[in-house]
């Protein structure tokens, strides 16, 4: 219960923790069904909250959070829906405008070096190509 206080975890984190902590699988998976119907875990509730925290305090693209959601065990059809929600509700481009203008304030984009900084910053966060290519262009456009 001290493992699940301190944030919500996926059911693979709790069952590797069983793991390391030597418990036996079938103790374990009796531990998880019962957290389970507590509703104490539950991977899709897990996934909408991680996606969109990501999303709107990390300024983290839809790459980046599927990766880290790929990384806790959460199954490839939550994970898609889960991002998708999460970008539903804020902007993928606009949130990179945002992430952009809080990490570059004043910087020209047309010089190759802050060009450079801003693509790889927006690549690190997650941004698709389309979405980096887009935003770059435009703003040295408007420059």
């Amino acid at each position: 219960m001290r493992y699940l206080a301190y944030r919500p975890r996926s059911e693979a984190e709790v069952r590797s923790y069983l793991r390391r902590r030597g418990y036996l699988p079938d103790i374990a998976e009796n531990v998880i069904e019962k957290l389970r119907s507590l509703q104490y875990i539950n991977d899709e509730s897990f996934a909408r909250n991680w996606s969109l925290s990501r999303a709107q305090s990390h300024g983290y693209g839809p790459r980046r959070i599927e990766q880290e959601l790929r990384v806790k065990g959460i199954g490839q059809p939550l994970v898609r829906d889960a991002v998708r929600d999460a970008f539903d509700q804020t902007d993928e481009e606009s949130q990179a405008k945002r992430l952009l203008a809080k990490q570059f304030k004043g910087e020209n984009f047309k010089e190759p070096k802050v060009l450079r900084r801003a693509v790889a910053l927006l690549q690190r966060r997650g941004y698709s190509s389309k979405v980096i290519f887009d935003l770059l262009r435009f703003s040295t456009e408007e420059d």
